[in-house]
């Protein structure tokens, strides 16, 4: 059984807004600020990463750990926050 933590649970349960990158699970300050550096200032912007790479959450994962050297359990937990997010307002 797979746990999420606090943060994703957050995440999931309400509108994503305009919620700072750092609001995503899996993404602390420094991949956030990786992130920003490089235009992904709002938890949005990655989202529409994620949808452009059609919510393949393996694709995802290889190019959130390519643009900001993530590990594999923080990717995935991005991932799997935006694809639950997904599924639950869109």
């Amino acid at each position: 059984m797979s746990t999420t933590s606090q943060k994703h649970r957050n995440f999931v349960s309400e509108p994503m807004a305009d919620k700072p990158v750092t609001a995503l699970a899996g993404i602390g300050d420094r991949l956030g600020h990786s992130l920003m550096e490089q235009g992904y200032d709002k938890a949005y912007v990655v989202l529409g990463q994620f949808l452009l790479l059609r919510k393949d959450t393996e694709l995802f994962c290889y190019w959130l750990k390519d643009v900001t050297a993530a590990n594999s359990k923080q990717a995935d937990d991005c991932a799997q926050c935006l694809k639950e997010w997904c599924d639950a307002f869109l």
